[in-house]
């Protein structure tokens, strides 16, 4: 009896610190002067908090950064319209030049357990893959059904350039 006890309170803790998290998130959004869009509507509970947890991963995992024209230079003030659609800036150094590839077209095609294993492969700097690969399921599953809820949108990415080849695009440099 007493460890059903503890455990119905772990849950609800659990529960209201969850629930306490996302409006700090969101509040803190708002003042930061972001303009998040409006939360589309999901057949079920489970599914807004798992969604939820995915924008809160995307946000403050640096996907973004990268993956989100603009993001890093604005401080974060990019419509969530135009988050995750790759860039056409790549990155160069010793390994060539890598784009950031549009994860919602990309994501599109790919299903749940797909996704798990793509997510934990070794890819191409500047990409912290290693980030992703010590995530938990949990957390890719919700990053994933964060950005399929997002939609298909933008252009493909332009395609890795081997080292020694010009970049037709802008490019940063890393050093090496």
């Amino acid at each position: 009896m007493k460890k059903r006890i503890i455990c119905g309170s772990a849950a609800i803790l659990i529960t209201g610190l969850t629930g306490t998290m996302f409006s700090l998130a969101a509040s803190h959004t708002r003042e930061a002067g972001a303009q998040p869009a409006a939360a589309p509507a999901y057949s079920n509970p489970i599914e807004t908090v798992v969604v939820e947890r995915g924008r809160y991963l995307a946000r403050t995992a640096g996907c973004n950064d990268c993956h989100t024209p603009g993001y890093a230079g604005s401080n974060g003030n990019v419509d969530e319209k135009n988050w995750l659609v790759g860039d056409s800036v790549g990155w160069q150094g010793p390994w060539g030049t890598t784009y950031p590839v549009n994860l919602r077209l990309f994501m599109q095609n790919l299903t749940a357990d797909q996704w798990l294993a793509i997510a934990r492969q070794p890819a191409r700097p500047p990409m912290p893959w290693f980030a992703l690969r010590d995530m938990t399921d949990a957390d890719l599953l919700a990053i994933y059904h964060y950005v399929r809820s997002l939609g298909p949108a933008g252009e493909l990415a332009p395609a890795w350039v081997p080292p020694g080849q010009a970049a037709l695009t802008p490019v940063v440099k890393f050093p090496g």
